[in-house]
């Protein structure tokens, strides 16, 4: 049953487990629904029964000694093997769920959006050049309708599996798009015989001052402060180093933006990875003529919006047909850290 429907019906209490933007969002789209929300509680280090949007948050044990049986909504996004195996603990006691919230945009993952769209996911879905990722594309689908944790994690492989997808050649010019403190530079340079060039963008300031130094020793690197955006121009974005920065239509500060083909400027490219926080169809756009010229290998976040399951890759295949496309999923709930990947080889 989808998710949403599932906590309208609902006969246990439903409570949080997390606070912050996460939660935030969750009791939005609950209030929206005329969906209550009878408590809050978080991991045992952070609880200082401090006041969260009008609930005082809890331990887990205290609100299972108040409520006994509960429906629990995991309210915030993890990769951290402990954290996931606290989940996975409290799953084995309750009726648990990870909700789908996008990261940009206000549209829900849920049975109508699916039915909708429903032509375009098996167009991609028959476009995947490998048996897993097929697993993937529909472990991931019914994981974000259905808000159950099983769907993910028989979708999860290893992260080293994303480097035998691309094949990296020596000589590669990598572009990454959302470079953050440029650790996926550090790990592209590790998995390189030699490289050409690698161009970064990261607009968070913090991160950027970071990424430099991170990569100061390094030879034949570019690093830009700004977004990513299918025009050159400027952006509004949100300066918070973390997941919540993000380009805003309002508010923030002003910040450079560039599009791919202005920054490479004709010149060659071999890998593009897109991580920029619900711009990625726009970054396409802003890349087509370097991505239809050179073919190069892509990996594109496929987590942000909902639609990014379906209208990324097709915007790709329209814009360079004939690549291998594969999808994959590394350990993270709710359902982030989900990629897809070209390989035009």
């Amino acid at each position: 049953m989808e998710l949403w429907q599932r906590l309208k019906n609902a006969k246990k209490p439903i409570v949080l487990y997390g606070m912050g933007n996460g939660a935030d969002r969750i009791l939005d789209v609950l209030n929206e629904m005329g969906v209550e929300v009878q408590g809050v509680f978080a991991s045992d280090g952070f609880v200082r029964h401090q006041n969260f949007r009008g609930f005082m948050v809890c331990s887990y044990q205290e609100l299972q000694q108040q409520f006994g049986e509960m429906m629990v909504l995991v309210a915030f996004g993890t990769q951290r093997p402990e954290v996931l195996d606290n989940i996975k603990k409290i799953a084995s006691e309750q009726e648990l769920y990870v909700p789908d919230i996008p990261v940009a945009g206000d549209t829900l993952f849920d049975e109508t959006f699916v039915k909708e769209h429903l032509p375009f996911f098996k167009k991609v879905f028959e476009m995947l050049s490998d048996d897993f990722s097929k697993v993937v594309y529909e472990n991931i689908i019914k994981g974000k309708l259905t808000g159950e944790p099983r769907y993910l994690y028989a979708a999860e492989s290893d992260p080293e599996e994303a480097w035998r997808l691309l094949k990296l050649q020596s000589n590669e010019v990598y572009l990454d798009l959302g470079a953050y403190t440029g650790d996926t530079v550090l790990d592209f340079i590790k998995e390189t015989v030699d490289y050409e060039r690698i161009i970064a963008v990261e607009p968070d300031r913090k991160n950027y001052k970071k990424c430099v130094e991170n990569l100061r020793d390094y030879p034949r690197i570019e690093i830009y402060h700004g977004c990513i955006d299918e025009k050159q121009g400027e952006q509004r974005f949100l300066m918070d180093g973390g997941r919540k920065s993000a380009v805003l239509s309002e508010g923030g500060v002003a910040v450079s933006s560039y599009t791919v083909d202005e920054i490479l400027s004709g010149r060659r490219v071999s890998y593009i990875k897109m991580d920029v926080e619900g711009m990625e169809r726009k970054a396409i756009l802003g890349a087509k003529e370097s991505i239809a010229r050179y073919r190069p290998k892509i990996l594109i976040s496929a987590y942000h919006r909902p639609e990014d399951l379906y209208d990324l890759p097709l915007l790709v295949d329209s814009i360079a047909a004939g690549g291998k496309l594969y999808i994959r999923h590394f350990p993270y709930l709710p359902a982030w850290d989900t990629n897809f990947y070209f390989n035009f080889d």
